[in-house]
């Protein structure tokens, strides 16, 4: 299994990135996909997830209204489309697969089986 995220880079507060992750050597509409971010002296954070269908998705409060994730079944893709940055959106996102989670359960990491490399994201003030 292979999760590649791209899409990073250094953005000015106020702008907006879009983040895609693909993902190979799995049965990927079976999966539950996440994104979560780790800034600096901190632990991963969840960011957001989106179910199989892709009809449910749940954002972190500290995202809710500025970042949107969405699939693509049929090309194996994840994105989290972002706007509106702040320098404390500055992290390193990784995107993530499980198997099964739902509702809160899907916020933590130990909920995801695999994970991407990771793309560094920071928001300049």
């Amino acid at each position: 299994v292979q999760l590649q995220a791209s899409g990073g880079g250094l953005v000015q507060a106020g702008g907006s990135l879009r983040l895609s992750c693909t993902a190979s050597g799995l049965t990927f509409s079976s999966y539950v996909m996440g994104w979560f971010r780790q800034a600096p002296g901190k632990e991963r954070e969840f960011v957001a997830f989106i179910n199989w269908g892709g009809g449910r998705r749940y954002y972190a409060d500290s995202v809710k209204g500025r970042f949107t994730i969405s699939r693509d079944n049929a090309k194996n893709t994840v994105d989290l489309q972002m706007s509106s940055l702040k320098p404390e959106d500055t992290a390193v996102y990784y995107c993530a697969a499980g198997d099964y989670c739902s509702g809160y359960g899907c916020y933590g990491t130990a909920a995801y089986d695999y994970w991407g490399q990771g793309t560094l994201v920071t928001v300049s003030s």
